[in-house]
């Protein structure tokens, strides 16, 4: 079966699906916590090797304070109650991003799970917290940067490897699948080194109703699509043994 073997998830309104409850906008980001549990879930029962979801931005430090000060609280409560699921299936739990600017009463037990969960090898959850594509690339660059100021790397030695080893998600393929909820139809600084040959997916739901049906639609979508790399359809054919066009 041709599954992907990372998928990466922006996990777009939880406000607005708050919003068409009447309710208030945490609430959707609690209802939204509930999906991330049913989606690590059903990715490490389908097989998948690794999953990376976009939870909090570099950007999203700038929502109203009441608000934040919530989704902090939530990933606290997030890494308390799910200790055992990830423990217990086997999942190593990692993070990336600006995690020193998290606060530390929810940093502390995210790096303690972090390492606990080190060992595990059933799947890698990564959750991009106080992340962006952008500031993320720029870190990158200015370590090499200083590397070869000191003499320690000659700038000719620097390739797509060299370069890729020094992002936050070194180590981990490249996103296969990038899943984005809510009707938005952009990449909102997210992964945007990792995902230059990654297939996109859209829904409109909104994230808090996003389910193993959306998960198997998107999966069987990628299924069908042919991954060229810049390559003609027929050499990809050719190169897994296949004829036509």
């Amino acid at each position: 079966m041709n599954l992907p073997r990372h998928i990466a998830i922006i996990m777009d309104g939880n406000g607005r699906w708050a919003c068409n409850q009447g309710l208030p906008r945490v609430e959707g980001h609690r209802a939204g916590a509930k999906a991330v549990h049913r989606t690590v879930r059903a990715c490490r029962e389908i097989g998948i090797e690794a999953l990376t979801l976009y939870a909090f931005s570099e950007q999203n430090w700038a929502r109203p304070e009441p608000e934040v000060e919530a989704l902090m609280h939530l990933l606290l409560e997030y890494v308390r109650t799910e200790r055992q699921e990830i423990l217990g299936n086997d999942i190593r739990l990692t993070a990336i991003g600006d995690l020193e600017r998290l606060p530390p009463f929810v940093r502390e037990p995210l790096f303690a799970l972090m390492e606990e969960s080190a060992s595990n090898q059933g799947m890698v959850l990564t959750l991009a917290l106080s992340y962006g594509g952008r500031e993320e690339i720029l870190r990158a660059a200015r370590a090499l940067a200083r590397e070869a100021a000191a003499g320690r790397l000659d700038p000719a030695d620097i390739d797509e490897a060299a370069f890729a080893a020094g992002l936050d998600t070194a180590g981990l393929p490249d996103p296969d699948l990038l899943i984005r909820t809510s009707g938005e139809l952009r990449v909102s600084n997210f992964l945007l080194w990792q995902i230059a040959y990654a297939e996109l997916w859209f829904t409109e739901d909104t994230w808090p109703e996003f389910d193993r049906a959306h998960l198997d639609l998107a999966i069987e979508c990628y299924r069908q699509r042919q991954r060229r790399f810049g390559r003609t359809g027929e050499q990809v054919l050719a190169a897994v043994g296949a004829t036509g066009c």
